[in-house]
């Protein structure tokens, strides 16, 4: 019999309003049926600790007086079969004495990788997983890009965002750069930056702009952490960055660099940072050890709002995934700054191919999301 398409869409729906609580857990919805077909629970993954997507619809049931034995859950992601920072899921749907589970798709977490459905099988529940390209699946897989990215690749999922005019001018030369796009334009980015687990940006944004690389243009429960890249750890300790955000939980900032500097290491930690050393080529941060290092760190999305020279050694090491870029209409002409220093190629076969994934308006500006090509293979192994 077909799955009813119906509470898949509904536990789905559910599973996007994790997307800026749930980091670094995935982001889950589930939705209850009784077995005469009426909705007695729904919920969706709340922050790091709290319950699970699956408990918070089996709490709503109960707080609705309804039972759940014999029903029927559909749930966005596999439930989990391990302690981590709250119970199995699993034992929760047995204990609830449920007669089936339907998943649109498997957790990558080797902790779980179907060891959940098999938990819930020897207990007697019918569990049904959807195919890999039901659309539900591909959704719920694409919505955790970057926690499926950390669990498979041991990477976070890397999107370079910027800010341009028509011709890829994204500050003028003597450096002025507000606003190149819209206020809509700008309130959008930072709701790409609350959905990250992590911000990233370089020494020299820091020192010549001075930001906060806060999200405040948006509701969030939580603050992204910070990420920068100072390879001779110049970062100053009056820097704004270490200013405690207006919104959300209190965020962590790791700094990395390829030397330290014990009297200025001390001065950035005792600001609350983390100082890590990870020393590659030409003294330089070695920026794929990074990554690997932001994985081990539970980071899955990884939103990097960096200058041209940062930029450019992303795109030159290959650790870009896709690019998240504001178009103005509007045009500034040559000598400013562009998206990325990187090339000069010497033939077309070199470029870097990308495909659109989506391209829509806001307020006055575009928004593209272009996707390297092959990135996201890891998705649909």
């Amino acid at each position: 019999m077909p799955v009813d398409q119906g509470p898949l869409s509904d536990a789905l729906e559910r599973s996007r309003h994790s997307l800026t609580l749930s980091n670094p857990n995935p982001r889950v919805g589930c939705v209850i049926l009784a077995p005469d077909g009426r909705e007695i629970g729904r919920g969706h993954t709340q922050q790091a600790g709290g319950p699970h997507a699956e408990v918070v619809a089996l709490r709503d049931a109960a707080q609705r007086g309804e039972s759940t034995r014999g029903a029927t859950a559909y749930v966005t992601l596999e439930p989990c079969s391990h302690h981590g920072r709250t119970p199995p899921c699993c034992d929760a749907l047995i204990a609830a004495d449920m007669a089936k589970v339907v998943v649109a798709t498997g957790d990558p977490n080797p902790k779980v990788a179907g060891r959940g459905l098999e938990r819930l099988r020897a207990a007697g529940i019918e569990v049904e997983l959807l195919p890999s390209e039901h659309p539900v699946a591909l959704a719920t897989r694409e919505l955790n890009i970057g926690f499926f990215s950390r669990m498979i690749r041991g990477t976070p999922w890397v999107r370079m965002k910027a800010a341009m005019s028509l011709d890829g001018v994204t500050a003028l030369g003597n450096g002025v750069s507000q606003w190149i796009t819209g206020e809509a334009a700008r309130a959008d980015g930072h709701a790409w930056r609350a959905r990250a687990c992590a911000v990233l940006t370089g020494i020299g944004t820091v020192l010549e702009d001075d930001p906060m690389l806060d999200v405040r243009q948006v509701p969030t429960p939580r603050q992204p952490h910070l990420v920068i890249i100072d390879s001779k750890l110049e970062t100053p300790p009056t820097a704004r960055l270490f200013q405690a955000p207006a919104q959300g939980l209190a965020r962590q900032i790791f700094i990395y660099c390829a030397a330290s500097d014990t009297s200025r290491q001390a001065a950035l930690e005792q600001l609350g940072s983390t100082v890590i050393a990870l020393p590659g080529p030409g003294g330089k941060v070695d920026l794929a050890a990074m990554l690997r290092d932001l994985a081990s760190r539970e980071v899955n999305e990884l939103h990097l709002e960096a200058g041209h020279k940062l930029n450019g050694s992303f795109i030159r090491e290959g650790l870009v995934d896709e690019f998240l870029l504001y178009l103005a209409p509007q045009m500034l002409g040559v000598g400013g700054s562009g998206l990325a220093n990187w090339g000069p190629l010497q033939s077309l076969d070199q470029r870097l191919p990308l495909r659109f994934a989506s391209v829509e308006p806001v307020g006055e500006d575009l928004r593209i999301l272009a996707r390297v090509q092959g990135r996201d293979r890891f998705m649909h192994a």
